[in-house]
């Protein structure tokens, strides 16, 4: 029978830590993204012709902001994702430890 496991215990246990540490940020900054921080300006995709062009000033930039923060909770998500195969893998490697062969 084919073993799902493909990769060590220290590995799926630095993936488990590190996709943690990747959600509570990019979710933080999701929301602080959302939320239209002036702080993260410099982190907003725009251009000048952005600012010129638009009827509306900040409409543009407030929606390159809301773009950010979408873009955000999406790698939040693949990091979630990453997070349970890395438990998936954290329990195979758990489970074998006590399979006699």
């Amino acid at each position: 029978m084919p073993s799902l496991l493909f990769c060590g215990p220290k590995m799926a246990a630095c993936g488990m830590v590190i996709s943690i540490w990747g959600v509570i940020m990019l979710a933080m900054l999701g929301i602080f993204f959302s939320a239209k921080s002036a702080v993260l300006i410099e982190d907003v995709p725009f251009t000048e012709e952005d600012i010129r062009n638009d009827e509306n000033p900040p409409g543009k930039i407030y929606s390159l902001y809301n773009q950010v923060g979408i873009n955000c909770f999406i790698a939040a998500g693949v990091y979630v994702v990453v997070g349970v195969v890395s438990l998936c893998q954290v329990r195979l490697n758990k489970r074998q430890e006590y399979m006699v062969t």
